[in-house]
């Protein structure tokens, strides 16, 4: 990964870009998907897109979402679930629960991703629901709250529904929240698991045939045709593809993957606690707290593009008392004069003393190039 320097002088930041030189990038491929996206996983930058905010059928894609939400519920993994006889006999791939058994939350969620079982599917939504369709329902909270503008859901399994849909670009945006999620990456980047007596070999043939593939999840109704969401990381970057309606997925996925490692590369552009300033304080026992950056980032850039930084601050001055880690403003990066993404500027260090009025808010911008 290529570092983005940055030296702080007299409360202004310089941005310096490691010198690159590549020939001219190719055009992207052809592909078989009707929708598609290539997403960098650090910013959720979009690299190519096809038909990318069309809604379409999802199927078994939609056991992301269904896996996120019961990991957030509060469950453990290890606690043990008694099937309910609606959660068995499920149509469609499954894991053959049967009513009245004992599993652990952990194992079915490993049907879930792996083998893609429809009955686990239900068996998680009604255990960590309450019911089915309260976890449906969060489920579609979950979505609005990522921004997925164009899904909503009608089950936690995929299959083929009335008001069951989702875009290319909206399971971009969940797939780059799973991977944030360590419980979640982890399952759905294994390949084969034994727990208790069943065998789980993960469906996504990625994992074995595309170098640096770190999953996520493979589709497939008639109606929905193959649908497929999956990432692969390597020196540093993230690249996390979505294909729907795509006869040829696996092969779209090679290709776009391929295309997205020869003309980006990870740069650096902010390390958590980095120091990048400082601003005065009012009423403190020192008269400037620092000012860091609160989080890592890193973005898929090629070497010619334009990129701008900005300090948007709530404050020209703080006022005491400013704890540690307080934010004090944002750092926004631009990539062609396009917002890029954001980082939290935070306080350095506590700074202790009496309160004081507040000030207005300030932005400085300054440009440099990659």
């Amino acid at each position: 990964m290529k570092r983005l320097f940055s030296v702080a002088l007299a409360g202004a930041l310089l941005l310096f870009a490691l010198p690159a030189v590549r020939a001219e990038g190719a055009a992207p491929p052809q592909i078989s998907a009707a929708g598609a996206v290539l997403m960098d996983g650090g910013t959720g930058r979009v690299l190519y897109e096809k038909d990318s905010h069309t809604p379409r059928l999802i199927a078994s894609t939609t056991k992301l979402m269904t896996a996120l939400v019961a990991l957030e519920s509060g469950h453990r993994l290890e606690e043990m679930v008694t099937v309910a006889p609606e959660w068995a006999g499920v149509e469609g791939s499954s894991i053959y629960l049967r009513p009245g058994e004992e599993i652990t939350l952990e194992a079915l969620l490993y049907g879930l991703l792996l083998r893609s079982g429809n009955d686990a599917a239900l068996a998680i939504a009604g255990h960590c629901g309450g019911t089915v369709e309260r976890f449906v329902a969060q489920m579609n909270a979950k979505a609005r709250e990522l921004g997925m503008a164009d899904t909503h859901f009608a089950n936690p399994n995929g299959l083929d529904a009335e008001g069951h849909h989702s875009t290319a670009y909206d399971m971009a945006l969940l797939a780059r929240v799973c991977l944030e999620n360590e419980a979640l990456a982890k399952i759905a980047a294994t390949r084969s698991i034994t727990l208790g007596t069943r065998t789980f070999t993960n469906h996504n043939k990625l994992l074995w045939r595309y170098e640096g593939c770190v999953g996520l999840k493979t589709g497939y109704t008639e109606h929905a045709g193959r649908t497929l969401v999956s990432a692969a990381r390597r020196k540093g970057l993230t690249l996390i593809c979505v294909t729907l309606n795509a006869p040829s997925d696996w092969a779209d996925h090679a290709a776009l993957f391929d295309w997205g490692f020869a003309n980006y590369e990870a740069y650096s552009l902010s390390q958590a606690g980095e120091r990048v300033g400082q601003l005065p304080v009012s009423g403190g026992l020192t008269p400037v707290c620092p000012v860091e950056t609160g989080a890592d980032l890193a973005a898929a850039l090629s070497p010619d593009e334009r990129v701008e930084a900005a300090w948007e601050l709530s404050e020209v001055c703080l006022t005491a008392p400013v704890p540690a880690g307080t934010q004090v403003g944002e750092m926004i990066y631009y990539v062609n004069s396009k917002e890029l993404a954001r980082v939290p500027l935070v306080a350095g260090r506590d700074i202790s003393d009496i309160s004081a009025p507040k000030r207005g808010g300030w932005l400085w911008r300054n440009v440099f190039k990659n």
